[in-house]
């Protein structure tokens, strides 16, 4: 182990435990192992309320072995302190689980159990990583309401808008007939913090924008 936990019959022994358990499941991380197995051995019986990760981890370690390995924490000596000796059928229990085809909870880690451990922790740290979200690119038809709408305004409240994950980019006029132009603007969108609906709907086909858009477009929408 890391950290060598000394005198766990002891108060003093038992924080150490609890502040080194913070954030934890087991000691070596989000799997029981061998080191858990061990201090067990050593931790007479369940903390009380005061210590509230060992508590939590006492159960857990609990909970897996007792079922499946009677009795075989009993007799483990940890830094120098022999746990607690067993009744004798307690010790044949533990006896017996010894000769099973079961892992062999006190023997030396092998090189393919050293791998395992290795694989299944970055496994669990490839899982935890955020994934980044996707982007689109959109192209957009605002038209205005006639000839005269100001074109410049009218883009001018368009750029206005600001979000997160919304960014305005190229933009032209287009003409439309009897003297109206459109303006076509290209933007680029996060999916997850942006709906392109919910845009129009909610910020360029109303006060203050509606004063000079009177509708828009999608024109085109693609995956970045």
């Amino acid at each position: 182990m890391a950290v060598s936990f000394s005198n766990l019959y002891t108060e003093t022994g038992l924080k150490t435990l609890e502040e080194f358990l913070s954030g934890k499941t087991y000691i070596s991380g989000d799997q029981i192992s061998r080191d858990d197995i061990k201090v067990f051995a050593a931790v007479s019986k369940k903390p009380g309320g005061e210590f509230p990760n060992v508590c939590r981890w006492y159960e857990s370690v609990s909970s897996i072995i007792a079922p499946r390995f009677p009795g075989v924490a009993i007799g483990v000596n940890i830094a120098g302190h022999a746990a607690p000796s067993a009744a004798a059928p307690a010790a044949d229990t533990a006896k017996a689980s010894e000769d099973d085809d079961d892992l062999d909870l006190f023997g030396d880690e092998t090189e393919e159990e050293k791998a395992a451990a290795e694989e299944r922790e970055a496994a669990v740290k490839a899982s935890s990583k955020k994934k980044e979200s996707g982007k689109s690119s959109v192209l957009l038809d605002i038209k205005p309401w006639d000839d005269e709408t100001d074109m410049k305004k009218l883009e001018e409240a368009v750029r206005s808008i600001e979000m997160p994950g919304l960014l305005w980019g190229a933009s032209k006029l287009a003409p439309v007939g009897y003297g109206i132009k459109k303006l076509q603007i290209m933007l680029t969108i996060v999916d997850d913090l942006v709906s392109i609906d919910n845009l129009i709907e909610e910020h360029l086909t109303v006060e203050p924008c509606n004063e000079h858009v009177q509708s828009c477009d999608i024109v085109a929408f693609n995956k970045i």
